[in-house]
């Protein structure tokens, strides 16, 4: 993701039958947990065109990595009724089967201070994943291999990686993977993917040398496959990539993964309509990739805002003004249906799913009060004053809160918005 400036009869969700979503079969989940799903087009505030022929496993996904830091932050989520729930349950009950959480290695500097974002360490990771899998969502597991944000501008290694060569940097990769993967399946995490780093385009963890990127992509591809050898469970791998507006460059890097031999599953791509192009090119590449490559894809990351309002006194990455897609307001209709061509796009295409970008990253604080405090203690910014020396060129000069905030499935005092139930309406639309 670019951070701040650049910045889915009744049916029961459960463990291990997502497939069963949205297909009118009938389960229950190990923690007994259940949810109706609509059998047929319902009445609803926004408006869905039925999406008919997608799959009923279609990964509808939604990244939740800066949950923790927002509850922490006093940050308050309800259901659609107005009380106070379990944004997880909330999630589930609107149609989303998969949990996207980011993994840093280590966010914190030297005295324990977080350096934002959601302060996004493996025991968050533990701790949401949990919540995600009592609801019955499968979890994919984001490694960022390093202790910030990691994307096309900075793929800084981690701190306890520094100076290192790269065949130490792909032992240590492959120590790390194993033992987060350990740590979160033994937790009871229901891990179903893992991303062995986050848009990579341009390297990985220091590293920009393809051949290096590919030595580390095998010591994170080695550690997913015996962890789920040892667990015995299917965890599929996922390389990421962006900047689909210069697809030529993704199909040489996939094309340099095929020729070294690398053991993984899927392609995922992020696509922001706003920054990455149209649509059509987007299906086009997926077409592509799945023809050529053979290689499975998903949408890692897409979102759009349902307003231009900013809710913590933090710029937002998409104003929702002049930067806006033709055809797309800024409103919560707006949102709805720009997701929804979105994931009709790439179904028809042929991908796995689509994952929407920290739908649940709402504001803290009041709109007009300076919230750096909570911000800087919690971690609920896009970054934290204590990255600077971290990420010097990025955060040193930019931290603040979150950049996120109206493009959230939740209004800026957490309650969920229309759009939210856009996941549940897929296969049958609205009236």
């Amino acid at each position: 993701m670019k951070k701040h400036h650049k910045q889915f009869l009744t049916l029961f969700i459960s463990v291990g039958i997502t497939a069963a979503i949205m297909s009118g079969c009938s389960g229950k989940s190990d923690t007994g947990f259940s949810v109706a799903l609509p059998t047929g087009p319902e009445n609803s505030e926004i408006y869905v065109e039925a999406v008919p022929d997608i799959s009923d496993d279609f990964m509808r996904g939604m990244d939740t990595s800066a949950v923790l830091s927002v509850e922490n932050s006093g940050g308050v989520y309800y259901n659609f009724d107005g009380k106070e729930q379990d944004v997880f349950q909330t999630l589930a009950e609107a149609g989303v089967n998969y949990i996207r959480l980011r993994v840093w290695n280590d966010p914190y500097d030297a005295d324990g201070n977080g350096y934002g974002g959601g302060n996004n360490d493996v025991p968050t990771a533990m701790k949401l994943g949990k919540r995600a899998t009592k609801y019955g969502m499968k979890v994919c597991i984001d490694f960022h291999y390093s202790d910030f944000w990691a994307d096309p501008k900075r793929q800084h290694a981690p701190k306890a990686w520094e100076g290192m060569n790269v065949d130490e940097k792909a032992d240590a990769l492959y120590d790390f993977t194993v033992d987060s993967l350990t740590k979160l399946l033994d937790a009871g995490v229901d891990v179903g993917m893992v991303q062995i780093g986050n848009e990579i385009n341009y390297g990985m963890s220091g590293e920009k040398n393809t051949d290096s990127v590919v030595k580390l992509l095998k010591s994170g591809s080695k550690a997913v496959r015996e962890i789920s050898e040892k667990y015995g469970r299917e965890i599929k791998i996922v390389v990421h990539y962006t900047d689909i507006t210069e697809p030529k460059q993704i199909y040489s890097l996939i094309k340099n993964l095929e020729v070294n031999e690398l053991d993984y599953d899927i392609i995922g791509l992020s696509y922001y309509s706003f920054w990455n192009g149209t649509i059509q090119n987007m299906k086009e590449v997926i077409t592509k990739i799945r023809g050529d490559y053979n290689k499975d894809v998903i949408i890692a990351e897409t979102s759009y805002c349902y307003t231009s309002k900013d809710g913590d006194g933090n710029a937002n990455s998409l104003a929702g003004t002049n930067d806006l897609v033709e055809g797309y307001p800024a409103s919560v209709q707006g949102q709805a249906s720009m997701i929804r061509d979105i994931i009709a796009a790439a179904n028809e295409a042929g991908a796995l799913g689509v994952f929407y970008w920290e739908g649940t990253w709402i504001p803290v604080g009041e709109p007009d009060a300076d919230n750096s405090e909570l911000w800087e203690k919690y971690g609920s910014g896009w970054a934290s004053s204590y990255a600077s020396d971290y990420d010097p060129e990025d955060a040193g000069l930019y931290y603040g809160g979150c950049s996120w905030d109206n493009q959230a499935f939740f209004d800026f005092d957490g309650h969920p918005l229309a759009s939210l139930n856009l996941w549940k309406y897929l296969k049958y639309g609205t009236t």
